[in-house]
This record gives structure tokens, sequence and C-alpha cells, in this order.
């Protein structure tokens, strides 16, 4: 199975389970956030694809908003996970997989976090390139527990609504 048959699969799935679009939605985001799958894992547009088929099906807010907050969650779980990970591994990370192969997305990463600091915590989750990198270089640089989760928290919610909600009111206005 390839990872367009997965993608097929998740979206095909949820339009016809919509009850499961809040646990997909996490699994989604938190794939997004989460620093090793994140490179390979087009998390954002699978959320703009969901919430397009929940509002083609005339599904109520009574299930948008529960997809949006369940988002919101795995993005702050994938973040902090990969926090963690460069809080503990630190420069050693630079050794593993997918990190050792593309030396540049590091580079990139710091160049970033190095720029905005703390903020890019929260920067972070919404540039696509760097989501991957920011929290890993957070936790090496030994950012505060405190201020990444605030930023990690406050930014993620924020994403999760930000991709979400457009599609899903932008096609219901279409259809109306």
């Amino acid at each position: 199975m390839t990872v367009q048959d997965f993608i097929d699969f998740i979206i095909t799935f949820t339009r016809e389970h919509t009850a499961w679009a809040a646990p997909i939605a996490f699994a989604v985001a938190f794939m997004e956030s989460f620093c090793f799958l994140s490179i390979v894992w087009p998390g954002t547009a699978i959320l703009i694809a969901i919430s397009g088929l929940l509002a083609a099906g005339g599904v109520e807010l009574d299930v948008l908003w529960p997809a949006i907050i369940a988002a919101g969650f795995g993005g702050t779980l994938g973040y902090a996970i990969s926090y963690w990970i460069g809080l503990y591994y630190k420069e050693d990370i630079k050794t593993m997989w997918p990190f050792r192969n593309n030396a540049s997305m590091l580079a990139q990463g710091e160049s970033f976090f190095k720029r905005w600091g703390a903020l890019g915590v929260f920067l972070g989750h919404f540039f696509g390139p760097v989501r991957a990198i920011i929290p890993v270089i957070a936790g090496i640089y030994h950012v505060p527990q405190w201020q990444f989760q605030i930023a990690n928290v406050a930014s993620a919610f924020i994403w999760a609504a930000g991709v979400i909600a457009p599609s899903y009111f932008g096609l219901q206005y279409l259809l109306n």
C-alpha cells in the first residue's frame, strides 16, 4: 500500500463514517506534527480534504468542532513528543534518520529557530518545511518546558482551526 493509497483510504473512510472525524483528525494532526512522520506525511492536505468532505456531506458543526479540537490535541502531542526527543537525544539527533540524510533540514530549522527563538515554536506549526524540525531544535536548545508548551498548545489549536474551518465554511458557502 502506497502513501497515496493510505490517504485515499482515510478520506474515503471519513466520508463514509463521519463519527470518526475527530479521532481521524487527531491522528492526522499528530502525524503532521511529529518530527519523523511529518517529513513524509501530507497531514495539512488531508485535514483540508476531510473538512471539505464534511461540508459537502452536510455534516453539522457538532462534528466539525470536535474534529478541530481533536486536531489541536493531536498537533500538540506530536510537537511535545518531538520536543522531548530533541531534549533527550540533543546533538545525537543529527545521526538519526531522516536528519542524517538531510543535514540541510536541520540547518534550516536551526536558522529559523535562531531568528525567532521561542516564538519560532509558535510559528513552526504554520510553516510546513520547518514544522518537523522546530520542536526537536527547541529541545536541543533546552527551551524551558513552560515556554515551549504555551507556544505549542496555542499554535496547535490556531493551526487546526486555520486548516479545517476555512475549507469547511468556504465549501458550505459555495454550496448554499
